[in-house]
Parts: C-alpha cells; structure tokens; sequence
C-alpha cells in the first residue's frame, strides 16, 4: 500500500465530490436570462467544459486507488510521476488563471484549491 498516493486518492476524490455537486450548484446559480443568447451561450459552454473535467478528476482518481492499493499496473512509478506532473500543472494554471485575471491577495486564498493541488503533486512525487 502506497500511503502518499492513497492520500492523494482520497483528496482527489473528495475533489470529485465538491466538483459534482457544489460545484455544479454554484455554477448552475449564476444562470444568466435566456433572453440573453450570446451570455446563455457561453454560460452553457462553460458548464459543459466544467463537467468535462469532473470525468478527468474521475479517472485520475481511480488511477491513484489503483495504484496506491494494488499492483495491477506494471509501470507505477512513471505514472505517479505524470500524475504528479499533472497535479503540478493543475496548480500553476490556476495561480496563473488568477494572476492573469488581476484578482487581490485575498482571492488567492479564497480559491485555494491550487495549495491543494501542489501538496498532491509533492505527495504524489514522494510516493512515487
């Protein structure tokens, strides 16, 4: 049993969860007027994309479950390195999101899922 990448698992999981379901109510509460196409549109675009990644989130998180708990995948330590990368990723694009969007200090900790995301890629990067 791999605990690093089973916390991960777990964390990733309930990342899945929050993504789901509150995320889709916060999202569905700023529904613009349908009057409105273009504002409708782009809303339904973003909402689409935004369930689109609840399915990454998904696979990802059976990966980590897998293989922090068995030893059906032969190359463990690669993937937990390009999960890890990933992982990585995710944080940085979300610090630069924020950064490119001019937002104060205190949304950087309003929005703090990229501190998440870097412990993950550290946890992830150790038990690989």
């Amino acid at each position: 049993m791999n605990i690093p990448v089973l916390i991960v698992a777990c964390v990733s999981l309930l990342a899945v969860i929050a993504h789901i379901v509150g995320g889709t109510i916060e999202s569905a509460s700023i529904a613009p007027d349908k009057k409105n196409e273009k504002l409708t549109r782009n809303w339904l675009q973003s909402m689409c994309a935004f369930q689109m990644l609840a399915i990454d989130l998904l696979i990802v998180t059976i990966l980590l479950f897998l293989i922090s708990l068995t030893d059906v995948i032969t190359f463990e330590h690669e993937l937990t390195l390009l999960l890890s990368l990933l992982f990585f990723l995710w944080g940085l694009v979300w610090l630069i999101q924020l950064f490119w969007l001019k937002n104060n200090a205190k949304t950087y900790l309003l929005l703090p899922q990229w501190i998440f995301w870097f412990i993950c890629s550290a946890l992830l990067y150790w038990g690989a």
